[in-house]
């Protein structure tokens, strides 16, 4: 295990509003969030797994160490990181917290920052800061350890974090059926209501996947109940969701992502979408005033996931009190303004 944290210190001392720093661990992610600005600080040498213990079902890991790495010491133990991470390839740990983004099992059991127990961060002053624990019982007053689970390292750079686990389910089943939009969000709203082991639900090209995850008898339950047709490809087919390597994702062109009401109607869009999380998560190819205009009348808010163009900026513009709040957060956290300048929006 390597640990550059007075590395760290010495490059953040040296840092300025006007020469700031970049924090980059694989890479994996550069093209979410606004343009990167500054010099590039690299965490991949900052890496290894701290602690784990499988009976407490969590485990500590530098910033910089590989997802495949943590992967692959859980699944030794029947274990995984339950929100499914995407790695994009070479993502690291630091870097999934900092984007804060979920997989295909999200909905069923919580997003990256619900497993976030414990963070050890550098400030922008620089200082050593430690929040949270390793048990959910050591979280007490304000939260400040799943804050930085999506700031895309605006707030500091994450030395270690602490990540609650989960077993593999003893039993997993694919069902595919043959449903147009519509009837396919109809039936996943009525699903989400019943005692069905869902863990993930995909549509696209009128076809509804889902997969069955829990006890051997609910998983066989739940295959007798809702019918359909399995899938042999099951897990292929979820990686390819959760890395965006599904056929859906190909080309260059904007990618935006909606978030809405699971029970928001299809939506008045041109050309293909692809919808997640029993309707929550909406994939579309398209213009950003389009979409979030379409989102907002649905009551959701839409982001520019992926693109060249982000004129119309990356992340939906906050109402001014939030504003405000991200604006002094940004100020306790990094009050000289080295971390990620801009990364969020171009004002912090």
């Amino acid at each position: 295990m390597n640990d550059l944290s007075e590395q760290f210190v010495e490059r953040i001392t040296a840092a300025s509003s006007d020469q700031p720093l970049c924090i980059r661990g694989g890479g994996s992610k550069d093209f979410y969030g606004e343009a990167r600005r500054g010099e590039v600080i690299d965490t991949r040498g900052h890496a290894g797994i701290v602690a784990y213990e499988p009976t407490e079902l969590v485990i500590t890991a530098r910033c910089g160490t590989p997802l495949a790495e943590i992967e692959a010491a859980l699944a030794a133990q029947n274990q995984f990181l339950a929100f499914e991470p995407p790695t994009f390839g070479a993502g690291t740990v630091g870097g999934a917290v900092a984007a804060g983004l979920s997989g295909p099992r999200r909905a069923s059991v919580g997003a990256l920052r619900d497993y976030v127990l414990g963070v050890t961060i550098l400030s922008g002053v620089p200082r050593r800061l430690t929040f949270g624990g390793t048990v959910m019982k050591n979280v007490a007053g304000y939260d400040v350890s799943r804050l930085m689970a999506g700031s895309l390292g605006t707030l500091g750079l994450i030395l270690e974090v602490s990540l609650k686990v989960l077993p593999r389910p003893v039993a997993e089943a694919s069902l595919r059926f043959d449903l147009p939009q519509a009837k396919a969000l109809d039936a996943l709203n009525a699903w989400a209501g019943q005692p069905l082991p869902l863990s993930a639900s995909c549509w696209c090209d009128d076809a509804l996947t889902l997969r069955l995850s829990g006890a051997e008898a609910a998983v066989a339950a739940a295959m007798r109940r809702l019918g359909g047709d399995g899938v042999t490809d099951a897990a292929a087919f979820w990686t390819s969701l959760r890395e965006q390597r599904h056929a859906f994702f190909a080309g260059d062109e904007t990618l935006m992502r909606l978030s809405l009401p699971s029970n928001a109607p299809p939506l008045a869009l041109p050309g293909a979408q692809l919808i997640e999380w029993g309707g929550s998560q909406r994939w579309w190819r398209g213009d950003a005033a389009t979409a979030r205009e379409v989102a907002a009348k649905a009551g959701g808010h839409a982001v520019l996931f992926r693109g060249a163009d982000k004129s119309a900026g990356v992340f939906q513009p906050l109402p001014a009190p939030i504003l405000n709040i991200h604006r002094r957060l940004k100020a306790a956290f990094d009050p000289r303004g080295v971390f990620n300048t801009g990364r969020l929006y171009p004002n912090l």
